[in-house]
């Protein structure tokens, strides 16, 4: 990797790894009996996109100081108002709560922040490049590097963010050398393990917290930080850097594999005439394997899974270990070539062509309780339908403003009802359960032709097909 400034992940070398540990909690760390355990109690959270602002409102919950920092005034004076600029269930009242207490507020200023805490967590964005598989560490980086000059005392800064590993070895020695604090200025690493849709859950109540730390004081910060969740018996895991880095890719990586191996599935049951779903319930009863996440269908998108695996596999190129995440190139094709496929559907039950019908699309969302649109397999599939000459009318639940920026060809509906009136093809593409609850009868009397596709497997094929749909699905 070139220095931390330029963000380039060339070259970059692995810290040697140890196994990750349990150990008894670190003593003298509490607020009332040390002054680092006073200084936990303020803390700041760079970056309020979707993790950041999570991770603010969840800390001003649980009792600490938190100041969010971003360089997007707009957005700042929207979270001071007490307003999500996305869709979270559950996040806006925990973040008005947090403004009303007064533990919980927003600036734009870098040097604001540095004086107002010694913990600093960083929650930047890490998206993909545009043409390369590697990830774009310029949010990051520039953090670190306006963040560091104004580090004069003892502090910590712990990584939040999706990185490649070695980002972290190399974002310390920056902080070392830059910062005024020099040493005493330490780097931490804590990756986040958010589902959309289940944030708040997710940081007050998560599966595991990973701290890569480098030293006892470090790990006794965040064991402060977190010591309602360790309470209440989740698993506190402490390991090295480079660790901690690559837990949140690898789990990535494996269920994007897991996925991608039921959808394999299907298109081996779809050649020999056998049901998917059945081999997938029988799969989840093998207690090695389980049922989570092996639900045959349209398949993963979303901000983390597609870009994770791609960075993934382009670092280990880099380190020379390419060779053993091969498969991950497979996991991705398998992905893509299920929107094909439910082009295809579409175009078969729309009569062999698609040029001029009417296709309603239910939900663009790349997964249901979410308005996120970034690599959402529904829009691109509505999208490429549009392209093939349709006329697509869309509704989702909250996805559609976010939707009709990024494809403003496409028609936007009120309603379901709206979406599919007078349709040729019908296809449910984000589950939602009003989409889920929906009574194919009543659908049926508004379409052109009762057709569906379902891209998600989430409807009662026998409860539609009573009701004389064409029922298909993946």
């Amino acid at each position: 990797m070139k220095e931390a400034l330029e963000c380039h992940p060339q070259a970059l070398g692995a810290v040697p790894a140890r196994e990750p540990r349990t150990r008894p909690a670190a003593q003298g760390c509490h607020p009332s009996r040390t002054e680092e355990g006073a200084l936990t109690r303020r803390i700041t959270v760079f970056g309020t996109g979707y993790l950041g602002t999570a991770h603010a409102a969840c800390l001003a919950e649980m009792g600490f100081e938190v100041l969010g920092v971003d360089i997007d005034a707009a957005r700042i004076a929207a979270l001071a108002a007490g307003e999500l600029p996305f869709f979270e269930p559950g996040l806006q009242p925990l973040l008005r709560k947090g403004l009303r207490s007064g533990r919980l507020s927003f600036t734009i200023s870098y040097s604001d922040a540095a004086a107002f805490a010694r913990l600093h967590f960083i929650c930047v964005g890490t998206p993909q490049q545009d043409g390369s598989y590697e990830a774009d560490l310029s949010h990051a980086a520039r953090c670190v590097n306006t963040l560091a000059p104004l580090l004069r005392a003892p502090c910590l800064v712990v990584g939040k963010s999706t990185v490649p590993v070695g980002t972290a070895r190399i974002f310390a020695e920056r902080l070392a050398q830059i910062s005024p604090a020099g040493q005493d200025c330490e780097l931490a690493w804590n990756p986040e393990f958010l589902r959309e849709g289940h944030a708040v859950q997710d940081t007050m109540r998560p599966g595991r917290i990973i701290a890569g730390v480098r030293s006892a004081r470090a790990e006794a910060m965040l064991r402060e930080v977190y010591a309602s969740q360790i309470a209440a018996g989740t698993p506190f895991l402490v390991t090295d850097l480079a660790t901690a880095e690559l837990v949140k890719v690898a789990a990535n990586a494996f269920l994007a594999t897991k996925i991608s191996f039921i959808n394999a599935m299907a298109e081996v049951c779809e050649a020999a005439g056998a049901d998917v779903m059945a081999l997938s319930g029988a799969l989840g009863h093998d207690a090695r394997i389980g049922g989570a996440w092996l639900r045959p269908g349209l398949g993963f998108g979303g901000g983390c899974l597609p870009k994770d695996i791609r960075a993934f596999m382009a670092r280990a190129d880099e380190l020379g270990a390419g060779q053993a995440l091969s498969f991950l190139r497979e996991v991705d094709a398998i992905n893509m070539r299920r929107r094909a496929r439910t082009v295809d559907l579409a175009r078969e039950l729309a009569g062999g062509s698609l040029r001029g019908k009417l296709a309603g699309v239910l939900g663009v969302a790349f997964k249901p309780g979410s308005d996120d649109i970034r690599d959402s397999p529904a829009l691109d599939v509505a999208a490429t339908l549009h392209g093939l000459g349709a006329l697509v009318s869309v509704y989702d639940p909250v996805a559609l403003e976010a939707a009709r920026r990024a494809c403003p060809e496409l028609n936007y509906a009120g309603s379901a009802t709206e979406a599919v009136r007078d349709a040729d093809v019908t296809l449910l593409l984000t589950e939602w359960q009003e989409f889920c609850d929906a009574d194919p009868e009543e659908l049926g009397k508004v379409t052109a032709r009762r057709a569906i596709v379902d891209g998600r497997g989430a409807l009662d094929p026998a409860r539609w097909r009573a009701a004389s749909w064409t029922y298909r699905t993946l």
